[in-house]
């Protein structure tokens, strides 16, 4: 088509865009899911708690507050529900190993309590493990002593470390029938208090024979007053070299009644001074059988004593505290 000389205008067209809330979307929709859910959730737990007892709501509290420490040991209201893993306590605020009146769980005491004696017996051991690898130490390392070396015997045992220092035929440590300590059982004596001095443990101190009699007869100085002078000799070698006196826990002669060598009672090795460094379990119970004995405490509870070992339907009675009245 010709122009008819006037200008062509541009032809625009508006569009709206509709949907005005584009701002908000569909917000609104998660929410409401989100209520839904919650009501849902909320309504679910009524239910919940509506259908199941006593005890399985119990079960389901105490685990949620205290779930490891009933497992272990149990407690109140795990026991009578149904649920698979047991609970453990009532109240929030507690802390794991305290009961309902908020004292502490015994039996946490108790395992505590057995930690600590088997770490102490532990320790203990291995201290006079120590000790003994001391002792051989300077027995090798010392020229006199190495040469004694046979006569020295260290032995661990249930009650501690047994140093035992036996005769030999041509090596005694006492002059025959005496108490007279040689001079090379001084050294040994010595050296062995100087080691023993640095360890808290006590020891028992006992003397032994072997099964020769001893010349004058059984009636007077015998194989028994031997053994304990010869016992109380070696203790007061120890002593003097520097081992305190408190840390002897018992001095006693054996006579021939603990023989090194059974079959052989009348070898030398029978004849030996036997140093026991005492475990502290030991030294508990050797304390625990001296106080364990009864006394007898007046003429009255004498005379029934001596009636119930005469007669055993008679009954003694039982020992009081106070002063001890010897038979007559």
């Amino acid at each position: 088509m010709a122009s008819s000389g006037k200008p062509l205008q541009p032809i625009i067209v508006k569009r709206v865009k509709k949907g005005g809330h584009g701002a908000h979307g569909g917000a609104w929709k998660i929410a409401y899911a989100d209520f839904v859910t919650a009501m849902m959730a909320f309504f679910l737990l009524m239910w919940l708690l509506g259908s199941t007892t006593e005890g399985d709501r119990k079960g389901l509290a105490d685990y949620f507050n205290q779930p490891l420490k009933v497992m272990l040991f149990g407690g109140p209201g795990s026991g009578g529900a149904n649920s698979i893993l047991d609970g453990g306590g009532d109240d929030l605020t507690k802390s794991v190993g305290e009961d309902a009146s908020g004292n502490v769980d015994e039996k946490m005491r108790e395992l505590g309590a057995q930690l600590a004696r088997a770490e102490a017996i532990r320790q203990d051991k291995q201290r006079i493990a120590t000790l003994r690898d001391k002792i051989e130490n300077i027995i090798n390392l010392n020229p006199q002593l190495s040469e004694f070396k046979s006569q020295i015997r260290l032995e661990m045992v249930q009650d501690g470390l047994n140093i035992q220092i036996v005769d030999d035929q041509n090596r005694a440590m006492f002059d025959t029938g005496s108490a007279l300590v040689k001079p090379y059982m001084r050294e040994i004596l010595r050296a062995i208090a100087q080691a023993v001095a640095e360890v808290d443990n006590r020891i028992a101190l006992s003397g032994h024979t072997d099964a020769t009699p001893y010349g004058s007869g059984e009636r007077s100085y015998s194989n028994w007053e031997l053994s304990a002078d010869r016992a109380n000799a070696s203790r007061r070698e120890l002593v003097a070299a520097g081992l305190p006196e408190g840390k002897l826990a018992r001095v006693v002669g054996m006579a021939d009644k603990q023989l090194l060598f059974p079959d052989q009672p009348f070898d030398p090795r029978n004849r030996r001074i036997s140093i026991l460094v005492l475990t502290r379990e030991a030294e508990e119970r050797m304390s625990k059988s001296l106080e364990a004995a009864p006394t007898i405490n007046d003429e009255g509870d004498a005379r029934s004593a001596l009636e119930a070992a005469q007669n055993p339907a008679v009954k003694a009675p039982p020992a009081a505290s106070g002063r001890a009245v010897p038979l007559n």
